[in-house]
């Protein structure tokens, strides 16, 4: 299947998409926020640069696109109908990634959360968002993921 869209138009689509600053991961950080949280953002002397870290607690929270980290059985995360095979690549190596961060963090003694894109869209409310996010930091769980049911 062909691109629909032209190589240079496609290549300057793709050169805007953000890494740092989504909108999930500013609903996140205004949920936190309001929650009481305070936090630091991208902190790069950690494994995977987490989007939001809570020091006194040693939260690191990794606020992931369904798509670009291929969100497994979820809606947003399709695979585009040209050069699959480069894509299915990425996403792999992009989840293999992830993986080997939060095993770094986890075992120089941080709590590890993954909030999907998918779970910020599907809570409409600042404290929808901010209930599930409070449970778990308040928890002990070493790891944890906030994901849409589907």
């Amino acid at each position: 299947m062909t691109d629909i869209v032209p190589t240079e138009k496609r290549s300057e689509m793709m050169a805007g998409i953000r890494g740092k600053d989504t909108k999930p991961e500013m609903r996140v950080r205004k949920a936190l926020f309001a929650g009481g949280y305070r936090y630091r953002l991208h902190r790069k002397d950690l494994p995977g640069t987490p989007d939001i870290v809570l020091p006194g607690r040693r939260v690191a929270i990794f606020v992931n696109g369904c798509f670009w980290h291929g969100h497994s059985g979820c809606s947003l995360a399709k695979v585009p109908g040209t050069r699959t095979e480069f894509w299915k690549g990425k996403f792999e190596s992009n989840r293999q990634r992830d993986r080997v961060a939060a095993e770094a963090l986890r075992v120089a003694g941080w709590r590890v959360l993954v909030v999907w894109e998918c779970f910020t869209r599907r809570c409409k409310t600042e404290d929808a968002l901010m209930q599930p996010l409070t449970h778990w930091i308040e928890s002990s769980s070493p790891l944890g993921e906030l994901r849409s049911a589907a």
